[in-house]
């Protein structure tokens, strides 16, 4: 009941954001298009509605799954939308056409009434539209997807995101057929409506095929974005029932530092320990009388791997103290479910202390976390004290643990601090990660669709964004190279890295210095520019034919 009502709220304050301006013209001109059968007027409305919030659930849920299966671009649904909407547009333009698309309806007369066929229809259309304006239900369904379920919760909190989703553009529908009553001059004239709210139709979906509709939500102040950030954070909690990071993040400079989050959950969901004796499972209860560090983390993640050398320097300076280190892995990508990739970078990272595989993201939602690295400082008692999101400040972090350490066993003599250099980037103008696959692509600037086919490189490419050119196969989470394949990069770091995997080479141009990179092996960051400060530069690199690659990150 708690997601549902999660979702209805949130659906509402969706379909009133700058999210909804794109289709809000076919929303208003669909309503009022029905032609001169006044039941068709009357019922239109609804049907538009009735089939938005229908195929908007539909594609929400079980979208990504029907492209992996059938193999399609994740683009595929948003293109089916567009041609349903030009299609609907068409129909208004030419009746005949438009009876032929109603036809199918014929047989469910029980479902959707006759007069609101074709309004059913551009419901549809508008749903598949309408998908990336779901952004916290979204985020609930990434987590279901990388899990392999969609259960109970996921489809009451998206079914309740779309109902809410409805109620202001039923209202948008309803004022639509209302304004079409009111002019008598759309009386006299339907069928010039009709077909003018047809060629609008068109129009709109080309613009949305183009995007030229991102410019006014630029330009739009996003006035419902901070109920949507604090609706994401329950959706968060209500899914897994843990404790909040976001709650629970204490300040330094606060006093002590210290709080009091509540009872560290459980262990749950894993099937794979590493660094264990025997791969035996750990748990809270056998380390009841200990400081201990949960710690979550992914290897290709290049936070982590900044920040994975200070919570080992820990683990083996405060072992003999009463401290424990359990690291949780939780993969961010495919490839970070396999054991043996995870227990490779393991190794290669130098870590010690014990490994719990969360595949299933069950840990992961219990803590209620939402970030790499994660780490959550539990006292002797089992009890939450302190949640560090990120990187840097493990001057604090050592301190609070050093707190915990004399607090539970008063009178020991602790060792010296830890000296690991602390690597976080300090760059204010720093690029942030950009994704690759078509999923959470970020970045890309190019003429052609970001999909699989033959790409061209642009003539100039703007601050913190790639291209690419040759031929390219492009996936949910990757993109693989083909023939001739070559990515560009403007960035501003020191350091860049490439999260890439299989068998082959890049080729990397940056200025005048030119250098080949050997991968094979399982997907892992590899650094492909390396100076002594920031700048800002371009970098241009080649992929041999088969190679995988997930990521920029920076440093």
């Amino acid at each position: 009941m708690t997601l549902v009502l999660i979702g209805l709220v949130g659906g509402i304050i969706t379909g009133l954001s700058p999210c909804v301006l794109p289709v809000l013209p076919v929303v208003l001109l669909g309503g009022g298009s029905a032609g001169p059968d006044p039941v068709a007027a009357r019922r239109r409305p609804y049907a538009v509605v009735l089939g938005l919030t229908v195929s908007f659930a539909v594609f929400i849920l079980f979208g990504s799954l029907l492209l992996t299966v059938l193999h399609l671009p994740d683009s595929a649904i948003r293109w089916t939308g567009l041609a349903l909407l030009v299609l609907v547009g068409l129909g208004l333009l030419v009746p005949p056409l438009g009876h032929l698309i109603e036809r199918p309806f014929y047989r469910f007369p029980q479902l959707t009434p006759r007069a609101g066929r074709g309004g059913f229809l551009l419901g549809v259309a508008l749903g598949a539209v309408f998908v990336p304006c779901a952004g916290p239900v979204l985020a609930a369904i990434t987590v279901a997807g990388a899990t392999g379920r969609v259960g109970l919760g996921t489809i009451s909190l998206t079914l309740g995101f779309a109902v809410g989703t409805a109620i202001p553009l039923l209202a948008f529908a309803l004022a639509g057929r209302g304004m079409s009553r009111r002019l008598q001059a759309y009386r006299r004239r339907q069928a010039l409506f009709r077909r003018v709210s047809g060629a609008v139709m068109i129009v709109l979906a080309v613009a949305l095929t183009f995007n030229l509709s991102d410019v006014v939500q630029r330009d739009i102040p996003n006035y419902t974005q901070s109920l949507g950030d604090s609706l994401e954070k329950g959706v968060s909690a209500a899914s897994g029932g843990g404790t909040s990071s976001a709650d629970c993040r204490s300040v330094l400079s606060s006093g002590t530092g210290l709080m009091n989050c509540g009872a560290a959950p459980a262990f749950t969901g894993i099937g794979t320990w590493l660094n264990t004796p025997g791969g035996k499972p750990v748990t809270l209860a056998s380390l009841r009388g200990k400081v201990v560090l949960v710690d979550f983390w992914a290897y290709s993640c290049i936070n982590c791997q900044r920040e994975l050398p200070h919570v080992e320097a820990w683990a083996k300076t405060y072992a003999s103290a009463g401290f424990e280190v359990v690291g949780v892995h939780t993969p961010e990508y495919a490839f970070e479910h396999v054991p043996s990739n995870v227990a490779a970078g393991t190794r290669r990272l130098g870590l010690t202390f014990p490994v719990a595989l969360d595949n299933s993201y069950a840990t992961w939602n219990a803590y209620g976390n939402q970030s790499w690295p994660a780490a959550y400082l539990i006292d002797a008692t089992g009890r939450i004290r302190h949640v560090a999101v990120g990187e840097g400040d493990y001057g604090g972090e050592e301190r609070l643990i050093r707190q915990l350490l004399t607090t539970s066993h008063p009178g020991r003599a602790l060792p010296a601090a830890t000296e690991v250099p602390d690597t976080t980037p300090g760059d204010p103008d720093q690029t942030p990660e950009l994704y690759l696959g078509a999923e959470r692509q970020q970045g890309y600037h190019g003429a052609a669709a970001y999909e699989t086919g033959r790409f061209t490189l642009p003539a100039a490419l703007p601050a913190d964004s790639f291209a690419l050119s040759g031929t390219w196969s492009v996936g949910q989470e990757s993109v693989t190279s083909g023939g001739d394949a070559r990515l560009r990069l403007s960035f501003h770091a020191s350091e860049v890295y490439l999260d890439v995997g299989g068998t082959g080479t890049l080729t990397v141009s940056s200025g005048t210095t030119r250098k080949t990179v050997r991968v094979s092996g399982a997907p892992d960051i590899r650094t492909v520019v390396s100076t002594e400060s920031p700048r800002a530069g371009t970098v241009t690199i080649g992929l041999s034919p088969g190679l995988t690659a997930y990521s920029f990150t920076f440093g």
